[in-house]
This record gives structure tokens, sequence and C-alpha cells, in this order.
């Protein structure tokens, strides 16, 4: 479930959090401005490609980094000794 939150939804929704922080501090700080004139006239389609930019970076990151070599065996999975040993790479 990490792995998920962590390469998918993360990703996606990480622009979107970080402006609505902003949303709140610009806000606060005495502009005048309301929040939900803030929010409603975001930069909402930028915010969309950028957690979309991110996300297929996190995933052409993990494809490039994770894995085995070339040419390795896959171990399967097996039960020994009343434990499950993981599948491996040789």
């Amino acid at each position: 479930m990490s792995r998920v939150l962590l390469q998918y939804l993360l990703p996606l929704i990480l622009p979107t959090v970080l402006y609505l922080i902003w949303a709140m501090a610009v806000r606060d700080s005495g502009s005048g401005r309301r929040l939900a004139t803030i929010v409603r006239e975001g930069p909402w389609f930028w915010l969309i490609v950028a957690g979309l930019v991110l996300a297929g970076g996190s995933l052409i990151i993990t494809a490039l980094t994770s894995g085995s070599e070339p040419g390795a065996t896959y171990i399967a999975p097996r039960l020994e000794n009343g434990r499950v040993v993981p599948g491996h790479f040789e």
C-alpha cells in the first residue's frame, strides 16, 4: 500500500496540496483575498499537468532503478520449514 501511495498518489496530488497550502498562507497574510476566490481562480490545468509529469517521472525512475539484470533466473516463492520464502532473481 505504501508503494502505491508513494509512486502513484503522492506525485499526482503533491502540486495541488502545495498550492492549497500556499493559498492558505496568502489568505492569512492580509492580502484581502478570500481562500474561496484563490481556490476558484487557481491554475488547475497546470496543477494536473504537473501532477502527471511527477507521476510519470516517478514511474520512469522506478523502471530504470529497480528489477534485476537481464538474463537472471527467477526463483518462485516456495514453502521451506513452514515458512514462505519470497521469490527472487539469481
